[in-house]
């Protein structure tokens, strides 16, 4: 039991050499420890799921998910670390708005995956449909891809059929004109076989043979096309048969399909909002209690920890600038005399030479000295 308030101590990221002199603060900083610990369980399990939809492997899944998870947990342990409590709420504040975005952002990304389990019997039957909705498109541009061919030979058929037809009805017409003509039931309603049948007999027999003629041109037009178009659709089936039939229903597909049962269902939509507000406020509780805490006796002692650290590290700074400035104060100053010597000597060395000079020019000894 012992070692497991350590382990949990741990994961709040406090000082627990500073906790020893505030034992009051203890269940405070366990209960947010437990909370950073079973945020990164969450987060193996969420990641493990989803990384399973990807690479379809429980061995790359666990090992993935649970590098995913030390990070979460690594970054969640940070984050708490990180917060310390100021004096004032609006300072507080101040320094909790950016850790609250992180930690919101941590909670997204590990609730949806979650989520994804939750309503996994459901996502099941909606990536079902998406999967038919998704066959049924490439069907359809397959058979767009053929359609325009196709509807030219059908077109090129009915027209060579109405022909045939135009002049089936009216090769039938004039024989029946005739026909009426030659037993009384119609024309001239004299039974006889006439002049009058004899003209009408013979436009039958004209309509029959443009009928006869027309059958000859188009029928094997009509056999050709047809055939055409038997063809086109053989090669549509054939098509339709090869394409390829693969996985359907990995990481994206199956966040899509919970996104449409959310617009088809409003249940479904709720629970999936409160699902994710829950891991929301779990990843943002250690955070926000911090927050809204007031300062705890271990608040205190580490904030008097640190002004001790930092007034020794500034009394230590400022004693090597004093030390460096006197430094290079005292090189200046040397350094200033040392120059002034030098001119002085320099100075001597050359009123010597120039008196020399004058000396010889009053002796007359001058001489000229390149």
């Amino acid at each position: 039991m012992n070692d497991l308030k350590q382990f949990f101590l741990f994961c709040a990221g406090i000082d627990q050499q500073i906790l020893k002199q505030c034992p009051s603060d203890e269940n405070k900083y366990l209960g947010i420890g437990a909370t950073v610990f079973f945020t990164g369980v969450l987060a193996f399990f969420s990641s493990a799921y989803a990384l399973f939809t990807v690479f379809d492997s429980w061995l790359a899944a666990v090992l993935f998910g649970t590098v995913w998870g030390l990070m979460i947990f690594n970054l969640d342990r940070y984050i708490v670390s990180s917060m310390k409590s100021k004096r004032g709420f609006f300072g507080n504040l101040g320094m909790a708005l950016p850790r609250l975005a992180l930690a919101i952002l941590l909670a997204l990304m590990i609730s949806k995956p979650l989520e994804l389990k939750i309503f996994e019997k459901e996502i099941n039957s909606e990536v079902l449909i998406m999967e038919q909705e998704k066959y049924k498109e490439q069907e359809d541009r397959i058979q767009e891809r053929y359609a325009p061919q196709i509807a030219v030979y059908e077109a090129d058929v009915l027209r060579l059929q109405a022909e045939i037809d135009a002049k089936t009805s009216a090769r039938d017409a004039k024989a029946l004109a005739a026909l009426q003509e030659a037993d009384g039931s119609g024309g001239s309603e004299i039974r006889n076989m006439g002049p009058i049948y004899r003209a009408k007999k013979a436009d039958a027999d004209q309509a029959q043979q443009e009928l006869d003629q027309t059958l000859a041109l188009n029928q094997p037009l009509i056999v050709e096309k047809t055939t055409a178009i038997t063809a086109l659709q053989a090669q549509v089936a054939t098509d339709i048969s090869t394409l390829e039939r693969g996985a359907f229903g990995g990481l994206a597909a199956r966040t899509e399909a919970l996104a449409r049962l959310a617009q088809q269902s409003e249940a479904i939509h709720w629970a999936s909002l409160f699902v994710m507000l829950l891991f929301v406020a779990v990843e943002t509780a250690p955070i926000l209690v911090k927050l809204i805490s007031p300062r705890s006796p271990y608040d205190y002692i580490l904030a008097e920890h640190e002004q001790q650290f930092e007034l020794a590290a500034t009394e230590s700074m400022d004693v090597r600038k004093s030390e460096v400035f006197n430094r290079i104060r005292e090189k200046t100053e040397v350094g200033l005399h040392q120059t002034k010597s030098d001119i002085k000597l320099r100075k001597a060395e050359i009123d010597a030479d120039i008196q020399k000079q004058l000396d010889q020019l009053r002796n007359g000894g001058w001489k000229y000295e390149a």
